[in-house]
């Protein structure tokens, strides 16, 4: 497990208006992975799933997405290109590209309804609890969450192809193991979520100015008390 980077002496809402421009590359590939969404599912569902060629075809789509999604962030931090678009887009087309195709692979019947939802769920609540502790600062992803993007993309892109023998069965153990990744990272996620809201600099902060307006209180009450004594 990684860990956990307080946010310090500094606020991530309160840092200063970012300076790179919005059209850039890292900006770029995000909004490509999004554009690329739409058409990957048309590829994925055409002719009931059924069109070896277009599933091909799907494959591929899927794959430069997800490449993208590998460099996008990296370019971005290397070259100081982060923007408050790129951060909010990036993981929205993340979710986009892997619930289509999770959605998209349950509808044909390939994948069970219940694999689906298990990794939406944990998706959704991880991007959730993201919002929650932004104030106090960020988690830095894991080896266990690195682990499991890789499995969740290589489990897709083969459940996705149109494979059978050996490497059909090969699919649905790697499926698995990625099913217990998102588990267990998730679990692990909300964690380190909890322990940052109550150790992170703001919430320590916010814990002593609590302790000094009650030792405030408790002082003014004590001397309310000793002037109704003298009286």
């Amino acid at each position: 497990m990684s860990a956990l980077v307080p946010d310090g002496a500094a606020d991530p809402a309160a840092t200063p208006p970012q300076t790179a421009r919005l059209v850039n590359l890292p900006n770029a590939l995000t909004v490509l992975r999004l554009a690329v969404v739409p058409l990957f599912a048309l590829l994925l569902l055409s002719d009931g799933g059924m069109d070896d060629g277009r599933r091909g075809w799907a494959t591929l789509f899927f794959a430069l997405a997800i490449i993208t999604d590998r460099y996008d962030g990296m370019i971005a931090r290397r070259t100081n290109q982060v923007t408050e678009f790129g951060k909010l887009a990036d993981p929205i087309a993340d979710k986009a590209l892997t619930g289509t195709a999770l959605l998209g692979l349950s509808v044909l019947g390939l994948l069970p309804w219940w694999v689906t939802t298990v990794v939406l769920v944990r998706e959704v609540g991880v991007t959730l609890l993201r919002f929650w502790v932004i104030r106090h600062g960020v988690i830095a992803a894991s080896r266990g969450g690195k682990a499991k993007t890789v499995l969740q993309a290589l489990a897709i892109g083969m459940y996705i192809l149109p494979l059978d023998g050996l490497f059909g069965t090969a699919r649905w153990w790697v499926m698995a193991a990625a099913v217990v990744l998102t588990v267990v990272t998730g679990i692990d996620y909300v964690y380190r979520a909890l322990t940052l809201r109550r150790t992170s600099a703001r919430a320590m902060a916010a814990a002593a100015q609590r302790r000094s307006a009650g030792a405030t209180g408790d002082a003014a009450d004590a001397g309310e008390a000793r002037r109704d004594t003298a009286a």
